[in-house]
């Protein structure tokens, strides 16, 4: 089968660049769908001028031109120049690269992760050339400028007039979709209930799962003395970064000590020590997972916004470590509280009792890290790839029985017949 894959970023040699999970996952995703004896092909937004073609693990990976005033991902604080880039990315009607390689690729399936500066017109191209269009919601772009659907210090309960306003053709253009995949049943709800996805005939959930590469079990902890949690990913304020060091300030640094794996400024660095300046805190800057795993007894995800589907959460499961999550996004839906890890409610006060309680019984911690490592009913990378391949064929045989009967209706007339892009 052939898969034309999109995603804003996509990390290679050549464009390194990551921000959060769903880049990692569509590398990965992509990868694993070519070991599989799948053809595949990637677009992602172009990062610097004139760059070429990248050739990737044997993954021909193109990069669109960014048709606005400046690059995705691109720090701004001018107000005034993040509404107007908004603005132009809601209205993009053309997707050249994706035309081009849709006429000479010729994919079964169209298949779009993340859409910052790739914007809604790659749907809109796939669906006027007859491809089924497939995409996965991994953020709140469809709803929200900032993707996030969080703002001062708050995550929205509903959608203000700026972004409904910023994200108008957006939310339309979601009827030219195929099938929508949420990788949590709370992100894909947020959207439907706004009333997104009513024409698109399949609507379903495929969970995340690590990206990780198969391991040998990480060691059981052993923290009888104290108890070494961890954060591991972007610190920035909607993932709970604050409120977790304000946590550890009322709590026993003899007893508990804090791993922060992630990229953060000296100056960033030293304004959360002074949050909880009596507190025993490594910043282990940028490491691989691996690395940060192996040295943890209790994963903390103490995020304020609706994480869609955390990657950490399928991570520290894979490794063998329980989690501590909180009651946002999808969390609720794959932490077990007592039993594969435990929720809390997301405030300072809150997350220090349930630390606290944590670090009290570390006989919990052993048992919960014994029954991580013994499942026998793990949900894989290999699960998350057969389901997809699951939906591909779904689609791919949809559109074969469409073609068919336009063609037998029109045979010589039909524009589909015409466009040289019925399947062999």
């Amino acid at each position: 089968m052939k898969i034309l894959l999109t995603s804003t970023l996509y990390p290679t040699p050549g464009a390194a660049k990551i921000v959060g999970g769903a880049e990692i996952f569509a590398r990965r995703f992509a990868e694993g769908l070519v070991q599989r004896g799948d053809e595949v092909e990637v677009v992602r937004a172009q990062s610097t001028p004139d760059q070429a073609r990248e050739t990737c693990n044997g993954i021909n990976v193109y990069s669109a031109p960014v048709r606005n005033i400046y690059p995705p991902f691109t720090e701004q604080k001018n107000v005034a120049l993040r509404s107007i880039w908004h603005a132009i990315d809601d209205w993009q009607m053309q997707a050249p690269i994706i035309a081009e390689r849709i006429r000479a690729f010729r994919p079964d399936v169209l298949h779009s992760n993340n859409l910052s500066g790739l914007t809604t017109a790659i749907w809109r191209v796939g669906a006027q050339l007859g491809v089924p269009v497939l995409h996965t919601i991994h953020d709140y772009y469809l709803t929200c400028p900032r993707c996030s659907r969080f703002d001062k210090g708050r995550s929205c309960e509903g959608t203000c007039t700026s972004c409904g306003i910023l994200s108008y053709q957006r939310k339309r253009a979601t009827h030219r979709l195929s099938a929508v995949v949420g990788v949590s049943e709370r992100v894909l709800s947020i959207h439907t209930d706004m009333g997104m996805f009513t024409d698109t005939p399949i609507r379903t959930v495929i969970r995340n799962a690590s990206t990780e590469p198969p391991r040998a079990a990480y060691p059981l902890p052993h923290c009888t003395d104290e108890v070494t949690f961890g954060f591991i990913g972007r610190l920035t304020e909607e993932k709970g970064i604050d409120n977790l060091m304000r946590a550890l300030a009322e709590l026993p640094p003899n007893r508990i000590r804090m791993m922060i794996a992630g990229r953060v400024s000296d100056q960033e660095q030293m304004r959360l020590r002074q949050l909880a300046p009596a507190a025993r805190i490594e910043f282990m800057g940028f490491v691989p997972p691996d690395e940060f795993y192996k040295q943890v007894d209790v994963v903390v995800a103490p995020s304020i916004w609706h994480d869609p589907g955390p990657l950490v959460v399928a991570d520290a499961k894979a490794a063998g470590r329980p989690l501590l999550g909180t009651y946002f996004g999808g969390m609720p839906e794959v932490i077990v509280h007592g039993m594969t890890g435990w929720l809390t409610a997301s405030d300072p006060a809150s997350l220090a009792m349930s630390m606290r309680e944590i670090a009290a019984d570390p006989d919990k911690i052993e048992e919960i890290s014994r029954r991580l490592i013994a499942d026998t009913n793990k949900w894989l990378f290999s699960d998350v790839l057969s389901s997809y391949k699951n939906l591909y064929e779904q689609l791919r045989q949809s559109r074969m029985s469409r073609l068919r009967a336009a063609v037998e209706e029109e045979p010589e007339h039909s524009a589909v017949a015409k466009s040289g892009l019925i399947p062999r």
